[in-house]
């Protein structure tokens, strides 16, 4: 596997595709650029799922999370970013993406986004 950034991500079979169980990655190293002054935003990136069929490979999240080191995003476009690709690539029960973003200029901004709330109402 590379190691340079790539959009290109890496799911893994689940070993317990038959129990629901949540999965936490934190990575508190992100960043990507303001698209209004270009300056860097940095970030936790927190994702949060109940895996279906599949898990993401830690290597290749990394490498995905590094391609917005050089392109401009909004926090909150940014983050729903993650989450649609997230989706996509692994098809979970559920999921929910988290940025939390630095203090710039005096204003510090937290943004979530979610897919398939209503299997998290079911859980309780």
């Amino acid at each position: 596997m590379s190691t340079k950034p790539s959009k290109e991500l890496h799911p893994v079979p689940n070993p317990h595709p038959d129990r629901d169980y949540e999965v936490e990655i934190r990575c508190p190293e992100f960043t990507a650029l303001c698209p209004v002054t270009g300056q860097p935003d940095f970030a936790t990136i927190t994702v949060r799922y109940v895996p279906g069929p599949k898990l993401i490979e830690l290597k290749s999240l990394k490498l995905y999370l590094w391609t917005f080191r050089e392109e401009g995003h909004f926090h909150e476009d940014v983050t729903n970013l993650i989450l649609n690709d997230l989706v996509e690539a692994l098809d979970p029960r559920w999921m929910e993406v988290e940025g939390d973003f630095n203090v710039r200029g005096g204003i510090y901004t937290k943004v979530k986004a979610e897919h398939n709330p209503e299997f998290r109402k079911t859980r309780g």
